[in-house]
């Protein structure tokens, strides 16, 4: 590859968002961040909103960016989101409302609505998802459930990033890794699942065709273009799941290979041709969710960096305060003194994370960690250990032997977590790239203009461009103890 290629991911997290510039050229892809902004959702009347209309402003302030940067437009742009959620639009395309995030309180008590509907070796069956209080499927149960006006008059339900690429491109479609992430997509059928919508007593027809990763969409519509400035033509349906994405920028060769897609989430799991479902993926309650060449990433979510996050927001008033300080604190502080299971619901979303911890603590019988180094330790010593519980899981249901665990995203920054991880599982850790789902994002889109030719191709190009740094377990053995104790609190 000689010629330079231009092009431009748009990565929205659950907190920030942020516009993206890839570069290939010689076999490389370069990065470099373009904007970034807040992503604030909205509190009304006891319920949690997505702000997409100031969202889709921000990103049509980077496409501005983009033009008056370069005058040039990118060969195509994408865009990835977390997963799950949704919008419903009219007959006319407009938005009914707000989109609810997924910490919503509207899901209570909806999975064990709809199990009444259809039990849940049945939703299983159907769909190979793991079970999560906040999947679409119950998300339209509790809407249901309440009897919300929305859904009379809605015409079709849009994913986050289809509604973006809706606003972009004037296209309705919904991308395979993205669809997966619902529980209303069956992965054996490969679509929707019309029982699953018949128990709902919605209509099939307000969803949309599915598209594969690469799948091009259209162009940047002339109204955005006049706006902005910014043209393009090819509007890339990437793996717009953050984690789709990310997983196809992990840098592995071979087969015997778990991943870590590490942020606010963890999700751990490997990569399989096809699904694996069947009473022990059930039992063991692990999600099939598409991936990139028609794969499907066998994963279990897992409660990730968010405990820390929250506990930064609690401290913010401390001198300890910035992330480098808190990892030194954790070094410093006493090894294995508690521990928590990062899944407990009690940590899901609580006003006050270092207090749900210590509560966690004195109801298990442990004494709570009373110093905030204690506390980002007790987490990450906490978050190590679940890795190894579910890496035990993973290892009787995963198609091929699993040797070494490849860390990706945000949370390869935490280089203790990255150690703790090898030392608790007793394998090597392989860390990086941190820009994980960017890189993904903008891969896919090189694979839909013909600049890469496959997932393999994909990987290789980011082994070329991106360090990874290895972890090798030093003294695994002195863990067994803590072991014992995680297993003993009985984790999720």
């Amino acid at each position: 590859m000689t010629e330079q290629t231009r092009l431009l991911a748009i990565d929205l997290g659950a907190g920030s968002g942020r516009a993206l510039v890839g570069t290939l050229e010689h076999g490389r892809l370069r990065v470099r961040e373009l904007a970034r902004f807040a992503n604030e959702p909205l509190t009304v009347r006891g319920h949690y909103h997505w702000n997409v209309p100031v969202l889709f402003e921000r990103i049509k302030d980077a496409l501005g960016r983009d033009a008056r940067e370069y005058g040039s437009p990118p060969e195509s742009l994408g865009v990835d989101t977390w997963g799950v959620d949704f919008g419903l639009l009219d007959a006319g395309g407009r938005l009914l409302d707000l989109p609810h995030t997924y910490r919503d309180p509207r899901t209570r008590g909806a999975m064990e609505s709809f199990f009444r509907k259809v039990p849940r070796e049945r939703v299983y069956e159907r769909t190979g998802i793991q079970f999560l209080p906040f999947n679409t499927l119950f998300q339209l149960e509790s809407m249901v459930r309440d009897g919300s006006p929305l859904l009379e008059n809605a015409s079709d339900l849009l994913f986050i990033p289809d509604l973006f690429h809706y606003m972009l491109a004037g296209v309705k479609r919904t991308e395979f890794t993205f669809a997966t992430t619902s529980q209303l997509y069956n992965p054996i059928q490969r679509g929707w699942d019309d029982e699953l919508f018949g128990a709902l007593g919605l209509p099939v027809s307000m969803m949309q065709e599915v598209v594969m990763p690469g799948a091009v969409l259209g162009a940047v519509s002339e109204e955005i273009s006049r706006e902005t400035g910014f043209a393009c033509a090819a509007v890339v349906a990437v793996a717009t799941h953050d984690t789709g994405s990310a997983v196809a920028a992990v840098p592995a060769e071979g087969r015997d290979w778990a991943y870590i897609s590490s942020g606010t989430w963890s999700l751990m799991g490997v990569e399989s041709e096809e699904p694996i479902l069947g009473e022990e993926a059930l039992r063991l309650n692990f999600t099939n969710e598409g991936g990139v060449g028609g794969t499907f990433r066998v994963l279990k979510n897992i409660a990730g960096l968010w405990l820390l996050e929250q506990c930064r927001k609690a401290w913010s008033s401390r001198e300890e305060s910035t992330y480098d300080e808190l990892i030194e604190a954790a070094e410093a502080a006493p090894p294995f003194a508690a521990l928590v299971d990062p899944d407990h619901p009690d940590f899901l979303d609580p006003p006050d994370m270092p207090s749900a911890l210590r509560a966690y603590c004195e109801r298990t019988g442990q004494s709570p960690p009373e110093s905030i180094g204690a506390t980002v330790r007790c987490i990450l010593e906490s978050l190590a250990l679940k890795y190894r519980f579910v890496l035990e899981q993973l290892k009787r249901i995963a198609p091929h032997p699993i040797g070494r665990i490849h860390i990706i995203g945000g949370g390869v920054q935490n280089r203790l977590l990255c150690r703790f991880a090898a030392e608790a599982t007793g394998l090597p850790v392989l860390a990086g790239p941190v820009e994980a789902t960017a890189i993904g994002n903008l891969l896919v889109q090189a694979m839909a203009v013909h600049r890469v030719s496959s997932l393999e191709e994909i990987r290789q190009m980011v082994r070329n461009s991106f360090p990874v740094e290895r972890f090798d377990p030093e003294a695994p053995e002195a863990w067994e103890p803590a072991w014992r104790r995680f297993v003993d609190l009985d984790p999720i």
